[in-house]
């Protein structure tokens, strides 16, 4: 079935054809139309579940351990602030090893007050070990809602589905709606195995000292690295039962590529045509699009970059004192990579700043002109 609906909504057809069983709710701007769709849904009977009207994100997070522990397949959203509120809550659900998977909306970080886009809420929460999807059209949320349950309850670890406000929450697009059947063949129902069971009482989070909890945390490690071989494995999986396959990352003409732009979410997909346009003047640009940004695709991404003259990234967030979160990952992985190319990280867009074809182009016709990075932050478009 085809139904053109926007990217917020398409996050509430991901949790409704992933027969979610708890729906945990706060409404926060701009991610409303995600809950609000949902508790229609349930009003309806079109998706059976319970929907649980909270207090803040921080009850709603609460309220999807309560439920994922007992078993259910639980979703909940969020956007900036409210996510910042659930931070205490985030290190608990992997703690407790419980596969919720979250839509968070990316909004910039308050103060000033603001609704517009910037990466800066999810990536303040990258240590928390929630696995993050970055996503870059309405298709690719709903089905990257299916994939994080089919990835999470077998890792046991939950997952964050980002997306752009505004520029793909509110953004409307055509979007292939699955047929149930086939969704339930992919993703069967799930048994937890470690549920809370009146008929198998046991304790599950008590206190622990230095002689286990290091082992503990080293599982949580063990097991998220073994995602990354699974996002590959259901994504693979996902294309030949629907036409659509994603993996860790996405590539655009980089076959042949001197320079090589890493980008994520929506501006990779503002990249394609500055490439086409650069490609058909003669410059040979490639685009690496990061999907995944937790775990880190490291392994990967060296395959990919190592021996290119140049590779540049564009960041919509700050890691204030230091640069960009995707650059200095990116930088991080090459490393110890012999043939590590010189490396320039931009910085774009922050508080919905917009980043038009041109300035794209710009960024990469800068790198290709220049020898050497200066620092590891160059700012496009600040005011002077």
């Amino acid at each position: 079935m085809q139904k053109v609906m926007m990217g917020n909504h398409a996050l509430s057809w991901g949790a409704k054809l992933s027969r979610a069983e708890v729906i945990a709710a706060y409404p926060i701007t701009p991610q409303t139309e995600v809950v609000e769709l949902l508790s229609n849904m349930c009003a309806d009977g079109s998706l059976k579940a319970e929907f649980i009207k909270v207090e803040s994100e921080h009850s709603a997070m609460a309220a999807s351990m309560g439920a994922a522990a007992a078993g259910a397949r639980t979703f909940t959203a969020t956007s900036s602030q409210g996510l910042a509120l659930m931070h205490e809550v985030l290190h608990w659900a992997t703690g407790a090893r419980l596969p919720i998977v979250m839509g968070n909306i990316n909004r910039a970080m308050a103060p000033p007050w603001t609704i517009w886009t910037e990466q800066t809420d999810s990536i303040a929460q990258r240590d928390t070990g929630w696995i993050q999807i970055y996503t870059s059209s309405i298709q690719e949320i709903m089905d990257s809602v299916i994939q994080a349950y089919k990835v999470a309850e077998q890792v046991y670890l939950p997952v964050m589905v980002v997306l752009d406000s505004f520029v793909l929450s509110h953004t409307n697009e055509n979007c292939d709606i699955p047929d149930q059947d086939k969704v339930d063949a992919y993703l069967p129902r799930f048994e937890n195995a470690y549920r809370l069971n009146t008929d198998k009482p046991a304790a599950f989070g008590g206190l622990t000292g230095p002689d286990w909890y290091y082992e503990l945390r080293y599982k949580i490690e063990k097991d998220t690295e073994r995602s990354l071989d699974l996002f590959e494995e259901t994504g693979k999986e996902f294309g030949e039962m629907f036409g659509r396959e994603y993996g860790l990352v996405e590539t655009y003409k980089l076959d042949d590529a001197d320079t090589v732009l890493v980008a994520s979410a929506s501006i990779a997909s503002t990249a394609r045509p500055a490439i086409d346009q650069l490609r058909e003047e003669g410059h040979k640009v490639g685009l690496v699009r990061i999907r995944v940004f937790r775990p880190f695709p490291s392994e990967l991404l060296r395959k990919l970059l190592a021996g290119r003259k140049k590779v540049l990234v564009i960041d919509r967030n700050i890691s204030f004192g230091m640069s960009g979160a995707f650059y200095a990952e990116t930088k991080a992985a090459l490393y110890n990579e012999k043939k590590a190319p010189p490396m320039w990280g931009y910085i774009a867009g922050l508080g919905g700043r917009d980043v038009p074809l041109n300035v794209i182009r710009d960024m990469i016709e800068q790198t290709i002109a220049e020898e050497h990075p200066e620092g590891d932050i160059v700012w496009i478009g600040v005011k002077r």
